[in-house]
Formats: structure tokens, C-alpha cells, sequence
């Protein structure tokens, strides 16, 4: 498969899928400039995540000892 074959094949797939942009691009912080704004919704949303997975992991832990 040549390298164009290959970027049709992609885009393609992108437009089939409805894919607009990079999955992981979404999911780790970014290295890119970001407002201060969004630097804290992603705070925010880091730490609500923490929190929930401590939730999860003492109501497990309760379970299996209980």
C-alpha cells in the first residue's frame, strides 16, 4: 500500500466513522498554549475523577472485607 493509498484509506475511515479528532487528544493533558480557564476545568475534572475512583476503591475494599 503506497502512502497515498494509505492517507485515502484513513480519511476515508475518519468520514465513515465520523471521527473529528485524535481520541487521545481528549484524554491527556495537551502541550499546547491553553487558557487559564481550561487549565482549571481540567483541574477540576482530574480531580473529580481522582475522587471518584477513591470512592470506588473503599466501597470495594468495604465489600471484600465485609
Amino acid at each position: 500500500m503506497t502512502e497515498a493509498q494509505y492517507d485515502a484509506a484513513v480519511a476515508a475511515f475518519l468520514r465513515s466513522k465520523g471521527v473529528t479528532r485524535c481520541p487521545t487528544a481528549c484524554v491527556v493533558p495537551t502541550h499546547a498554549n491553553v487558557g487559564e480557564s481550561d487549565r482549571a476545568q481540567l483541574r477540576d475534572y482530574s480531580a473529580a475523577r481522582e475522587a471518584a475512583r477513591i470512592e470506588r476503591l473503599k466501597a470495594y475494599q468495604q465489600a471484600v472485607a465485609g
